[in-house]
């Protein structure tokens, strides 16, 4: 008999050490899921801040072109005019 409660007692220690095994495993696990969460929340921030920095950059080099495309009819402008006025002066007008 105290041999029987001797296995069971030994049998007990072994189960009780593979739980306490399998609970820290269980807890590493929802720790990593926790931290994986955290991490695609971080992610989909990353991605909208991303989006609107894009927006920006898209406005300011569309901003710059408009500015040379301005500048060029200016100059387009003034130089026709100029032409013009030598014509006229030219046939009289």
């Amino acid at each position: 008999m105290e041999s029987e409660n001797s296995r069971l007692k030994e049998e007990n220690d072994r189960q009780n050490h593979r739980i306490g095994i399998l609970e820290e495993s269980v807890r590493e696990i929802s720790s990593l899921a926790a931290s994986t969460e955290k991490l695609a929340a971080n992610m989909e921030n990353m991605l909208k801040v991303q989006e609107q920095q894009n927006k920006r950059l898209e406005q300011i080099e569309s901003r710059d072109g408009e500015k040379w495309r301005k500048a060029m009819a200016y100059i387009g402008t003034t130089i026709l005019g100029a032409v013009l006025a030598i014509l006229f002066a030219k046939i009289g007008l």
